[in-house]
């Protein structure tokens, strides 16, 4: 049985823009200690390939001794390392690939053009490709197809499936089944996708490691896979993320946002990002969010609040007054009414709120 580990998508040195500098510096860091997790995990399951689809960098000039601590761990691997570079970090005269000396274990395909590597202990081939600029329009898999010798054919690339525009490898599930390849690892898309056939063969995205915004959320990790001696596939997902980003939208319609937040968190969120969106119906003065940054100071390792809540009908009914209160809601209700879209309501929302606040002296913070 070949027992093997698929990752992709490390983005190492990306800018964390939406933290302080602190943090941005903190999680680069914490990045490259994903790649030690990694390295680990190999050897603890005694892994016989490790297979790497792209985007390691964030960028092709990503810092020197970033790309030495990621020889230096790959190395300490006790197993063939393979790595196809992708759009972030393609290969070229240039790139971190280009200026190191690998670790003997470490292959590092350079071309657009697929290239095999022979595992005769293990009767297995690895096939791979990278990619030599920032985008790559044709089909890396194009005219593909691995031999029918008996061999396990595994394939490293970094590429779309079912791309709607052809920039980053688009592929297609028909060149997949026309490959023959037993295991296609994939790079690309931030998800894990699970096990995915096309014909006979088994494909996969692993998704990053760890989340690195609100568009990547919950666990993140690898893949661990096993072929047997009659060539089937089965892969188990390995989370691998210190930190997870997770976003809660919640309805504090008659409740306290607070109690409401309570009730609504796990345990434990100390080491994770979390974006909470309240929703549903308030006062005038609508959700607290500075008391609530405030009462929740150390819960989390980053917090985003965000108010989406919609003004009561009670307010509104103000509007028949014949006060400056009463103009200046009614004026506002028929705007209300004759938006098109969530947005234009979130602005007149925030303009009421602001309103009265100025007609009553108070401040919304």
């Amino acid at each position: 049985m070949l027992r093997f580990l698929h990752a992709a998508d490390f983005h190492l040195d990306s800018p964390f823009r939406s933290l302080a500098p602190e943090q941005a510096a903190a999680r680069r860091r914490e990045s490259r200690e994903l790649l030690e997790r990694l390295a680990r995990h190999a050897a603890q399951v005694q892994a016989d390939v490790v297979l790497l689809s792209g985007d390691l960098f964030d960028s092709d000039n990503a810092y020197r001794e970033t790309a030495e601590a990621l020889a230096r761990t790959l190395g300490s691997i006790p197993a063939p390392v393979f790595l196809a570079p992708g759009n972030h970090d393609w290969y070229g005269p240039g790139s971190p690939y280009a200026a190191l000396d690998w670790p003997e274990n470490v292959r590092i395909f350079r071309s657009s053009a697929v290239e095999s590597v022979e595992l005769p202990e293990r009767n297995t081939v690895v096939h791979g490709a990278a990619f030599t600029a920032l985008e790559q329009t044709g089909s890396l898999l194009e005219g593909f197809t691995a031999p029918a010798d008996g061999k396990c054919h595994l394939m490293v690339l970094h590429g779309d499936v079912g791309a709607s525009e052809a920039r980053y490898d688009p592929l297609t599930e028909e060149e997949i089944a026309r490959s023959g390849l037993t295991y296609l690892a994939l790079g690309h898309i931030h998800s894990c996708s699970g096990l995915r056939r096309a014909g006979a063969t088994v494909w996969a995205y692993p998704g990053c490691p760890e989340g690195r915004g609100f568009d990547e959320l919950g666990d993140k990790g690898i893949l661990e896979g096993t072929v047997d001696d009659r060539g089937t596939v089965a892969l188990t997902f390995v989370p691998l993320a210190r930190r997870r980003y997770e976003s809660l939208r919640l309805d504090v319609t008659d409740r306290q946002p607070l109690e409401a937040l309570e009730e609504a968190l796990p345990p434990q969120t100390a080491s994770d990002l979390y974006r909470i969106t309240f929703t549903g119906e308030t006062g005038e003065a609508g959700v607290d969010l500075p008391g609530l940054t405030e009462a929740l100071a150390g819960r989390f390792y980053h917090l985003e609040l965000r108010d989406e809540t919609r003004i009561r009908e009670d307010v509104w009914a103000r509007a028949q007054e014949d006060t400056l209160r009463g103009a200046f809601l009614r004026r506002l209700r028929l705007r209300w009414d004759g938006a098109q879209t969530e947005e234009e309501r979130q602005a007149i929302t925030a303009a009421a709120r602001f309103g009265l606040a100025a007609l009553d002296n108070r401040d919304l913070g």
